[in-house]
């Protein structure tokens, strides 16, 4: 399974449309044009097809997590949190 079958199969699972991947993109800093996205989504033998790296699928997982848990928060405010929380006044 090539990596642009596994974004395909992840489009069509989670109902994404091709601003929705985009948008995907753009919260780890990644930026893609729609054209160059739908080179992805195209059959093989189409002469504008292109190779979905790794890199552009690592960012999309990552940039997934982000869409749908929110991003991460800071480790010295989970720190502060649970600081107040021990503290009895």
């Amino acid at each position: 399974m090539t990596n642009n079958d596994i974004l395909k199969k992840l489009r069509v699972a989670l109902k994404l449309r091709d601003d929705d991947i985009v948008k995907i993109l753009a919260l780890v800093d990644f930026r893609i044009s729609k054209s160059e996205l739908g080179a992805f989504f195209r059959r093989e033998d189409h002469p504008k097809y292109m190779e979905c790296g790794d890199q552009i699928l690592r960012n999309f997982l990552n940039g997934l997590v982000i869409h749908l848990r929110g991003p991460m928060p800071n480790k010295k405010d989970k720190k502060e949190e649970r600081i107040k929380k021990e503290q009895p006044w």
